[in-house]
């Protein structure tokens, strides 16, 4: 019997021999990642438990440091499995990237940022996926992580795989599947949620499904790479269009003296036809401020419009100007400009809960209030130091509001005690949560 493989270039079917589709259950199964971020950490951790062993690959020596001393952010789950899997050897790292040429599967799960234009910047993920293709080998399952724009996989691992004379969905296996991440978020780790996977062929999928069932509960094939890496742009798209529309409402609701959580919580009661998103400060971490740029990054190329997005991502983006323009209207509504006043923001943080600064709202408004003549400091308890724009920033110790005119409050994470903001007599709070009578919103 055999099967047959659809060549993208002329869509010719070319009969090939049956594969030898082998479980990869056993515990001896050989797994590499490249990239032990907050993404690929977790999932190294997590195919260890499943059994597997596994070689964590990066080239900063520096995060290779903090892995061996635990210096790193992690649910309470995923640092007793480093612990145990440090200890145990089934967890090693490295910055070799020739490693990867014994591994039986290879992850893929290196960052894709935009840069100070939002261009997507794949630079970090070139790289990657040309050390993985050249160390490649016969039987091994190649998986990418990364969100990137739709035919990334076919572009970067696919079509140079096969100009090395190796034949994808035979001599080796291609899918892409989307991380599913949520730092700080012990409801959903990494092994309770539902994963994606699209191959190059159903081959492809089926190996790269059956890994992926290791660690997650339930894995959902699609057709394609592009149908996957489709997926994630449109998961983070989707949130995204939907946090500016609740920031958009915010404002609404403060225009018209309505407090704008109240009207989210009441909203939220309906148990169909809406989904509840908070309005803040803005949007920092990876996923929304990031991803949907490469979507359109990609559709500018073809010359198709997404107004929609398009409004979405500006009013994402303006959104820590307009918590610095309150904080000058709330200063001039007591007879104080903003040149010349003391501000503290309370935390720095992109989400409560996580020492993750990437893309931090807070970053741009405290960069912005020092352009406009304010004095800052800024305290975070799990982030005790910042650099911003070649300036190393430093938290206080204490916060108490004394000898600040403005308090503007970021980021509050699980442990903070904020008993002390009830004695502030100017506070902006920007996180809309904090229930107090005197705060300011955005």
């Amino acid at each position: 019997m055999s099967q047959t493989v659809t060549r993208r270039d002329d869509r010719s079917v070319v009969p090939r021999p049956r594969l030898d589709l082998r479980q990869l259950d056993g515990s001896d199964r050989r797994v590499g990642v490249v990239g032990l971020g907050y993404v690929g950490l977790p999932t190294a951790l997590a195919l260890a438990a499943a059994g597997h062993s596994v070689t964590g690959v990066d080239t900063s020596r520096e995060r290779l440091a903090a892995i061996a001393a635990g210096d790193v952010d992690l649910l309470p789950q995923d640092h007793d499995r480093l612990n145990r899997h440090s200890r145990d050897a089934s967890v090693v790292t490295s910055d070799d990237l020739s490693l990867l040429a014994g591994m039986d599967v290879v992850m893929i799960c290196v960052p894709t940022p935009v840069d100070h234009h939002q261009t997507p910047d794949l630079a970090t993920l070139r790289a990657a996926c040309r050390a993985v293709v050249s160390n490649a080998c016969q039987g091994q399952v190649i998986i990418l992580t990364s969100t990137s724009y739709a035919g990334c996989t076919r572009d970067m691992l696919i079509d140079p795989l096969t100009a090395r004379g190796l034949s994808v969905g035979l001599d080796v296996h291609v899918a892409f599947s989307p991380e599913r991440i949520d730092p700080a978020n012990s409801e959903f780790p990494t092994d309770r949620v539902t994963r994606v996977v699209g191959g190059a062929t159903e081959a492809c999928t089926r190996r790269a499904a059956s890994i992926l069932a290791r660690v997650v509960p339930t894995v959902h094939s699609v057709s394609t790479p592009e149908a996957a890496e489709l997926t994630k742009l449109y998961e983070n798209t989707f949130r995204a269009v939907n946090i500016a529309l609740a920031n958009e409402m915010a404002d609404v609701a403060t225009s018209l003296g309505v407090a704008p959580m109240e009207i989210v919580t009441a909203a939220a009661t309906k148990p169909f036809g809406f989904l509840p998103f908070s309005p803040g400060p803005g949007v920092g971490g990876h996923c929304i401020p990031c991803d949907p740029h490469y979507l359109l990054w990609q559709l500018r190329a073809k010359r198709l419009r997404t107004p929609l997005i398009e409004e979405a991502m500006a009013g994402i983006a303006g959104r820590p100007n307009r918590v610095v323009e309150r904080a000058t209207e709330v200063l001039a509504a007591t007879g104080r400009a903003l040149t010349g006043s003391r501000v503290l923001v309370h935390g720095v943080a992109y989400k409560p809960g996580v020492a993750d600064v990437r893309e931090s709202p807070a970053l741009e408004i405290l960069s912005r209030l020092e352009g406009r003549g304010a004095a800052t400091d800024y305290y975070d308890s799990r982030v005790p130091e910042l650099h911003i724009g070649g300036v190393r920033l430093q938290s206080i110790e204490r916060p108490s509001g004394a000898g600040h005119d403005l308090v503007i409050v970021h980021t509050v994470h699980p442990q903070d005690d904020t008993s002390w903001l009830q004695g502030v007599s100017l506070l902006l709070d920007a996180t809309y949560r904090l229930g107090l009578s005197q705060a300011h919103l955005v």
